[in-house]
């Protein structure tokens, strides 16, 4: 059964860049919004869905259904989504961790193949559908984070993968342990570093004209600091443990940084910043 109809539950600048990319990339099928009715009115007007409808009956008309919430909305979904989805239809979502989800989906859904875990490395500081872009996941990485070690023999997925690829994004496989673990230093720790960073200089300037003082370098790097907590709380709560880790190896590092401040030795912890910096 081919990826007829799409229900896109959040709308948001995730969910809405979806249904746009979708669209713009040749998709032929009805867009379905489930989300709050102020978000459902802009993206009708603005043409990212095709209609809207409350979550049992948009779950239950859907071959796939893209849940773009929030993590915690995801785990409260995911039971009532398993019992009211399509037998044959697939479930993905948009999380930014991934292991409780998969976990969690696996108690609900009847056959792993019912349900793969999914985050796109896509995104920008504002929020909402009418920020959203058809071509916001153009040369972004799509995660993939089945149950098993590789992506289920299912036509939908092999479907949904094939539409991965032709929103321009490019999917990569591994298990919802591995990709916490690896977000933990690609994207979590850098954003609480940049937390700190910010807070710390700005409860140490004694006023705000002193801030005229920063220059391209200091904005540059506090661009995260941009971010929301409300986007955060729940990839922090559900990644914990791996951020106590990261958490402890930066304090260190920071501390020998304190060590080696009138010490040669501190070249090597620029030329190692300088090496990641130049694989980025």
């Amino acid at each position: 059964m081919p990826i007829d109809t799409v229900t896109i539950v959040g709308v948001g600048l995730i969910g809405g860049s979806f249904a746009k990319a979708l669209r713009a990339n040749g998709f032929a099928g009805e867009i379905i919004g489930v989300s709050s009715p102020s978000t459902l009115q802009q993206a009708l007007a603005a043409g990212v869905i095709d209609r809207s409808e409350e979550f049992d009956a948009g779950v239950a008309a859907a071959d796939l259904v893209y849940l773009s919430h929030p993590v915690s909305r995801i785990l409260e979904q995911l039971p009532r989504v398993a019992a009211l989805c399509r037998p044959a239809a697939l479930v993905t979502d948009a999380g930014s961790t991934k292991a409780e989800i998969v976990r969690r989906a696996a108690e609900c859904f009847r056959s792993p193949a019912l349900f793969l875990g999914g985050h796109p490395m896509a995104g920008k500081a504002e929020r909402g559908v009418a920020v959203a872009e058809a071509d916001l996941f153009q040369g972004a990485v799509y995660a993939l984070t089945p149950a098993g070690s590789q992506l289920p023999e299912s036509p939908l997925i092999a479907e949904f993968v094939g539409w991965i690829h032709k929103i321009g994004a490019t999917p990569m496989v591994l298990s919802p342990e591995q990709h916490d673990e690896i977000l933990t230093w690609t994207s979590h720790l850098p954003q609480l570093a940049v937390t700190a960073l910010a807070a710390t200089i700005g409860d140490s300037l004694a006023t705000d004209e002193h801030a005229r003082l920063a220059g391209p370098g200091l904005r540059d790097t506090t661009r995260l600091a941009e971010s929301s907590y409300e986007i955060w709380k729940d990839i922090l709560a559900t990644n914990g443990a791996n951020l106590d880790r990261a958490l402890d190896r930066y304090i260190r590092r920071l501390e020998s940084i304190r060590r080696d401040l009138h010490s040669p030795r501190l070249e090597q912890q620029f030329g190692a910043a300088a090496a990641l910096r130049k694989k980025l």
